[in-house]
């Protein structure tokens, strides 16, 4: 293999990562349009998926991140900005990020919703230094499949993620390694 061929391979994931973790930093939108956009992102959930309608009503907050961008070439990652709404008022705003490593290749967008359902899920959020998915309150990933499941009774978890408005290639969409921190934009 030709020394260019292999600083390409080397040097092209990297190059990759670092202007994914510098795009959300250079552009970092103001608190009214987190705010704005998130309130556009949840209609267009309510929209498509009844069921988080029906959660949001019952939940006691709602975590919103109207666009997340992950992108990766072997080396990949995840960040977008969200806010964080209690009784519909805003209470916070939270950046949502994470690397990955391994067989990947793509860029998309996509938005992500979390549904908090008591206030000991909500003061875990705002007291952490950084909440880590995979510790602390127990998360569920809702799927247009799984929604067809969620009633009262089955209710049982502290946190449901819905991920919606997919635009790009790029193979899944998890919660798990990524970490939520407070901003202030």
């Amino acid at each position: 293999m030709s020394a260019t061929r292999r600083s390409l391979l080397i040097g092209t994931p990297a190059l990759i990562a670092a202007a994914l973790f510098q795009l959300p930093a250079a552009r970092a939108a103001s608190a009214r349009q987190i705010s704005s956009d998130a309130d556009r992102a949840l209609r267009t959930l309510y929209a498509i998926q009844p069921k988080a309608r029906e959660l949001g009503k019952t939940a006691t907050a709602i975590l919103i991140f109207p666009r997340i961008v992950k992108a990766g070439f072997m080396i990949g990652g995840q960040s977008g900005n969200g806010v964080l709404r209690v009784g519909g008022k805003t209470a916070g705003y939270y950046n949502i990020s994470a690397a990955s490593f391994g067989f990947q290749a793509g860029a998309q967008t996509f938005s992500y919703a979390m549904f908090f359902m008591n206030a000991s899920a909500v003061g875990y959020l705002q007291k952490s230094d950084g909440w880590s998915i995979g510790s602390g309150p127990s998360v569920v990933i809702v799927d247009k499949g799984a929604a067809a499941s969620i009633t009262s009774t089955t209710l049982t978890k502290d946190v449901y993620a819905f991920p919606f408005g997919q635009q790009g290639l790029m193979a899944g969409i998890g919660l798990e390694g990524s970490k939520i921190t407070h901003i202030n934009p």
